[in-house]
């Protein structure tokens, strides 16, 4: 899966940043940087845990993983992570002996980490920098996933029926992306009243009447995307039209604005302008707008403080809603314009031009009646 010159870019990220930072090494203990720094790895055993099973500690000149017996022969055989060149340092899982290899391995030098451990630095948030430009294995990757997701959901959504709990949506949608392994790490879905009434509206076992809105974070090889339909049972009111429209151009405006070398939070005053003049001036403040994904749902989210400037291939997904509506797809920052990672396949398609650039968005699917 991981190609040599994946791992050989990854490999000269980690070592430029110990050099700038004047680290001895650098311990990966989230399962986003193990993914990341392996290829497409995992060292999960839970889906719904940040931690991994298993860390890797990456020196000036090599590279280890340090586990337990347990994990140790399923990360030789099935992540092949001997053949990526990392040397396996085991230990009894009855005993917690990283410490002592992390201290055996490095001395007393200064040690980067991605989460608080004893004798390391927290450096979360400057590890996290490294993942945000996608290589081009990473990009074949990402496009596969936004493509299989995006079917996933809209094949879904079609074959939906009114009267069906919005937890029996969720499972339907799980069976199908399950077939190639992708995980629903996020679900955000709400019948009717429950899409004004919350903007985060888990699942529940309501039944749909008239309107539906299913969200998604999927993952698979580590690697994330996300996107927002909706479905409705019967003739789409014009007001709930007008505002669904509306909330899509700011969505467009966000996307197009989003470009490598722009400051985030830059792109988010564009946005808030798009909001006013489609006559919704306040609606930003009810919910964040969004940013930059990629190893997790968010690798930030957008704010008026927000420091980052946009790298070349890296994705984004903005989420602007209005109450009641909400637009939400994957895209990747490059120079031209912005690419559609997840898109509309199967729904119907909502064109419109914003900033000189041309967009197909999904349209509300409307189905007649209870079909």
């Amino acid at each position: 899966m991981a190609t040599k010159d994946e791992l050989e870019e990854k490999d000269r990220r980690v070592r430029n940043l110990l050099r700038l930072k004047g680290l001895k090494a650098l311990l990966l203990k989230r399962q986003a940087n193990f993914s990341w720094m392996t290829g497409g790895g995992l060292n999960l055993v839970g889906i719904a845990t940040e931690l991994g099973s298993t860390s890797l500690l990456i020196t000036e000149k090599e590279k280890f993983v340090i586990c337990n017996n347990i994990e140790a022969p399923r990360m030789i055989e099935e992540e092949g992570l001997e053949k990526q060149g990392f040397i396996i340092k085991t230990f009894p899982w009855c005993e917690d002996q990283e410490g002592a290899i992390l201290k055996d391995l490095v001395g007393e030098g200064p040690v980067g980490c991605d989460v608080h451990f004893p004798h390391t630095a927290m450096m979360a948030e400057e590890i996290a920098q490294l993942r945000y430009s996608l290589t081009p294995a990473e990009l074949e990757r990402y496009r596969w996933l936004g493509e299989k997701v995006s079917l996933a959901v809209e094949k879904t959504l079609m074959e939906s029926k009114k009267g069906e709990k919005e937890s029996e949506v969720v499972g339907r949608l799980c069976q199908e992306i399950w077939k190639d392994r992708i995980d629903p790490i996020g679900l955000m879905v709400a019948a009717d009243e429950r899409i004004s009434l919350f903007r985060h509206p888990i699942p529940t076992e309501k039944k749909v009447e008239k309107f539906l809105m299913f969200s998604i974070n999927a993952r698979k090889w580590g690697l994330v995307v996300c996107l927002t339909r909706f479905v409705y049972f019967g003739k789409l009111p014009a007001s709930l039209k007008e505002k669904y429209e509306a909330n899509v151009f700011v969505d467009c405006t966000l996307m197009a604005h989003t470009r490598p070398g722009i400051l985030a939070r830059d792109v988010l005053k564009k946005g808030i302008e798009a909001y006013r003049e489609k006559g919704f001036p306040e609606e930003w403040r009810l919910h964040h707008q969004g940013g930059a994904i990629g190893y997790v749902p968010r690798d930030y989210r957008v704010n008026f403080k927000t420091p980052d400037i946009i790298q070349e291939n890296q994705p984004f997904a903005w989420n602007p809603s209005i109450t009641g509506t909400k637009s939400e797809d994957t895209i990747l920052a490059t120079a031209k314009e912005p690419e559609m990672i997840t898109r509309p396949i199967l729904y119907p398609p909502l064109s419109l031009t914003v900033a000189g650039i041309y967009f197909t968005r999904p349209a509300i699917l409307e189905k007649e009646g209870g079909r």
